[in-house]
């Protein structure tokens, strides 16, 4: 038998444009119903602003059996920390692995590149994200009303042993 990986993380680029563009738009419409607001900004991304982000932040893409299925944009800034956003999972192929392998990545990227730590903002209500943000060793650092929801800002620390 010929056993090889089902999916596979890597560096997005300039071709994986139109497929982040229909990830992120499948997986953020299911997160505003979830959420229970009216729009989020991941909505109206245009190729523009994906190409600036391949050329600014880490973008990763998943594939499955060569089919692109998510996808995560990671900013590293000044002060050895990240901001991770559009973390995106094509519905069909959450709950299987893809979204801890694409985190995985994103670990060993921000060890390498000696990033303290990472943060994200999630809607609070949203048990799932928030569950699976706490497997990946994220804890809830505060929450705001900003966005007209409650969103919760997580953090993860990496230490010098990880």
């Amino acid at each position: 038998m010929n056993f090889k990986s089902l999916f596979e993380v890597r560096l997005a680029n300039e071709n994986d444009i139109d497929s982040i563009i229909e990830i992120t738009r499948e997986a953020f419409k299911s997160y505003i119903k979830l959420a229970g607001i009216p729009t989020a900004a991941a909505l109206t991304e245009t190729p523009d602003d994906i190409k600036r982000d391949l050329r600014d932040k880490i973008v990763l893409i998943a594939l499955s059996d060569g089919t692109p299925v998510g996808c995560v944009r990671v900013e590293i800034l000044d002060d050895n920390t990240a901001y991770l956003s559009r973390f995106a999972v094509k519905t069909t192929s959450q709950n299987n692995g893809i979204g801890k392998s694409i985190m995985n990545l994103v670990d060993k990227i921000m060890i390498e590149k000696n990033v303290k730590e990472i943060c994200l903002h999630t809607g609070s209500k949203i048990t799932s994200l928030v569950r699976f943000y706490y497997g990946r060793g994220f804890y809830i650092d505060s929450t705001d009303k900003s966005r007209g929801y409650v969103r919760a800002l997580l953090k993860k620390e990496y230490s010098k042993e990880n």
